[in-house]
């Protein structure tokens, strides 16, 4: 799993719909995801720290969870099926572990309300993310390509520790 960081709230440019962006912690690949009207004004109300009046319905959850003795250990966003992603909210009560089945949307939210890191599977990552940082990319391959081309096998056997009987 690869924890990611809420890097903002974008606007599809043909759509106009909302989509929360993660990014991982080498900012080099970015997970957008689409979400709706009031699940982005969740998350751009925490992010900007705004208190409102009244708790909103993911305040309250977090409030429960306060209340009752719940830590959210995290967030896991662990599957994409037919353009949907799929999370649950990972909580501790006192040493009794639960998964709640949760919209992304709302697990972001929360996890932003409790302080909780949000993890996403490996190929949920590989198959939906978009790469931010290019040139980075290309120059690390360009930078493995040429140790690759210079090194002998004997070279490589005797750098990687491995010992042959």
């Amino acid at each position: 799993m690869i924890e990611m960081k809420v890097a903002g709230i974008a606007l599809d440019a043909g759509t106009r719909s909302p989509i929360v962006l993660l990014k991982d912690s080498s900012e080099r690949r970015a997970l957008p995801i689409f979400i709706g009207q009031d699940q982005a004004r969740a998350i751009i109300s925490v992010l900007e720290r705004q208190e409102p009046p009244r708790p909103l319905t993911h305040d309250l959850i977090s409030n429960i969870f306060d209340i009752w003795g719940m830590n959210l250990e995290k967030v896991i966003i662990h599957d994409l099926r037919d353009h949907t992603f799929f999370a649950m909210l990972c909580l501790n009560q006192g040493g009794v572990r639960k998964e709640i089945d949760c919209r992304p949307s709302d697990a972001i939210s929360i996890a932003l309300r409790t302080g909780s890191p949000i993890w996403v599977v490996e190929e949920v990552v590989a198959d939906a993310s978009i790469p931010v940082d290019r040139d980075a990319d290309e120059a690390e391959r360009e930078a493995f390509r040429n140790f690759v081309a210079d090194i002998s096998p004997s070279e490589l056997i005797k750098r990687s520790g491995f010992r042959q009987s």
